[in-house]
């Protein structure tokens, strides 16, 4: 199961960071999601070990807390 590393940002201020096991990407990105704050404006760095992390802003956060995420700065070639 792959291990992704992340960074919680609020206005360039990292706010946490951490790992998380999870089998994809988008299961990771919940989990984040379930076990931090996460405020509409912040943004997420995340990536597995010998690859550019992938960077999200949180768009709003839904009904359940649940946020949104919206792919974030230069899109890869």
């Amino acid at each position: 199961m792959p291990r992704f590393t992340f960074a919680l940002s609020t206005t360039e201020l990292v706010r946490e960071a951490g790992v998380i096991k999870s089998a994809s990407l988008a299961e990771a990105l919940d989990l984040v999601g379930e076990h931090a704050t996460v405020n509409a404006g912040d943004t997420l760095e995340i990536g597995v070990r010998g690859f550019p992390p992938a960077r999200f802003e949180c768009v709003s956060t839904m009904i359940k807390g649940s946020p949104l995420w919206r792919a974030h700065g230069r899109l890869a070639a």
